[in-house]
């Protein structure tokens, strides 16, 4: 037996193990790296509901009711199915028109601006609620990042509608208030228009009373200056009074000193008399007040005896009456017993 055919099958059985233990390297290596790879999608997993859960509640408020549930539905179902994103696109145009159905409903009473800004922000939301619904179904998917991209993809198509319509909707409301601006202009420019015969009126009025000032201001100053000659000669007469008063009191032999002490003591006795003066005017006017109401107490006191005695005359003349009627009741009575005793006898 030739020798190579002596060692061949102990050189393939050499050569089986090793294959048997490359491939089980390789293998060993490769589920290495699947673990790895599950270690970080179930990560992803673990931090993705909670994001699209943290989107769910905001839109909430926003999107009609049963619609985010209908969403997740569908999301759901699309993502065991492997077509996830189809799903969430024929869901999107669904929701987008029951969203804009509800939203007229519910803004009917209000303005028209107003009502499509409310759907616009309602569509907005719903497009965020259902790509963080799309992007929680992706990564229960085998081609993840290839399932975000086009959610990510239907997400923008629909938020740059939303920015057309939004761009549309404030270009409205800009040429509506430029509108606006341009009425409230016209108006106050015929207001203004209208005013202009009676502005010019009272500007007229103004001009000639402001003419009239200024000539009755020019005679003032003529009259003035007319008066100056005037006006120096007093101020020099009174100089030379003041002059002529000094050298008489310099002839008198009268002191500067002296004669201030005797200003002062003018000045003083001015001061008592004005003083005695006011005190006796206080008194008078007190006095006059005191004699005031003397007056009106004895008014009173004469209103109080007239009313006494009219009281007194009143009571007079009743008691008079009462006597009167008296009298005379006792002469009925009188006549009556005397009438009495006539038919006796």
């Amino acid at each position: 037996m030739p020798l190579s055919a002596v060692r061949w099958p102990f050189t393939l059985r050499g050569r089986v193990t090793r294959g048997v233990e490359a491939s089980a390297l390789v293998s060993g290596r490769v589920f290495a790296v699947s673990c790895a790879a599950c270690v970080m999608a179930a990560a992803l997993a673990l931090s993705a509901p909670a994001s699209a859960q943290s989107v769910a509640p905001e839109s909430g408020a926003s999107a009609p009711a049963g619609k985010p549930a209908g969403s997740v539905t569908r999301g759901a179902a699309s993502a065991d199915q492997g077509n996830g994103v189809n799903g969430e696109a024929d869901g999107s145009v669904n929701a987008g028109a029951d969203s804009t159905a509800s939203g007229d409903s519910a803004t009917s009473g209000e303005s028209e601006f107003d009502a499509r800004q409310k759907v616009l922000n309602q569509r907005s939301d719903e497009n965020n609620y259902r790509y963080g619904v799309a992007e929680h179904n992706c990564y229960s998917t085998f081609f993840v990042n290839h399932c975000l991209n086009k959610a990510r993809d239907q997400m923008r198509t629909v938020q740059a509608q939303i920015r057309k319509e939004q761009l549309a909707l404030d270009g409205e409301e800009r040429a509506q208030r430029a509108r606006k601006r341009d009425e409230q202009a016209e108006l106050k420019r015929a207001q203004e228009e209208a005013g202009a015969p009676q502005r010019a009126a009272e500007d007229a009025r103004n001009a000639q009373a402001y003419e009239e000032k200024q000539r009755q201001h020019q005679l003032n100053e003529a009259q003035r200056n007319a008066e100056a000659p005037q006006r120096a000669a007093n101020a020099q007469a009174y100089e030379e009074k003041q002059r002529q008063h000094a050298i008489d009191q310099a002839k008198r032999g009268i002191s500067p000193s002296k004669a201030a002490a005797n200003q002062q003591a003018y000045d003083q006795k001015q001061a008592d008399f004005q003083r005695k003066l006011d005190e006796a005017r206080q008194q008078g006017a007190q006095k006059a007040q005191e004699r005031v109401e003397k007056q009106q107490s004895f008014e009173k006191k004469q209103a109080e005896a007239a009313q006494h005695k009219t009281d007194v005359e009143a009571r007079q003349k009743q008691a008079a009456e009462k006597a009167e009627q008296k009298r005379q009741d006792q002469l009925k009575q009188q006549k009556q017993l005397e009438e009495q005793q006539k038919q006796q006898q």
